[in-house]
């Protein structure tokens, strides 16, 4: 499967800097998902559940309060107020 660099950070630190085979969020305008290969875009993101699923066909789930997620050519970026994962 083809990955992307993901990084996901909060004001307290990076959460996730890795690869990833897709990430889920929930945006403004709904649900979406993010794969390799997706165009650029920018968008608002509302308080919901995160998944990033893994190469390893691992799902890790968190719980993000908000904030923005960038896709450009050569990294996706999540930048939240409030992120968790599941198993903290």
């Amino acid at each position: 499967m083809n990955t992307f660099k993901l990084q996901i950070a909060a004001p307290d630190g990076m959460r996730y800097d890795g690869d990833a085979v897709q990430i889920s969020v929930r945006g403004i305008e709904g649900d979406l998902a993010v794969m390799a290969g997706h165009i650029p875009f920018v968008t608002a993101l509302k308080s919901g559940e995160c998944r990033v699923y893994t190469e390893d066909n691992a799902v890790r789930r968190a719980t993000c309060s908000g904030g923005m997620l960038m896709v450009s050519k050569d990294c996706v970026r999540l930048l939240s107020s409030d992120f968790t994962w599941e198993s903290e």
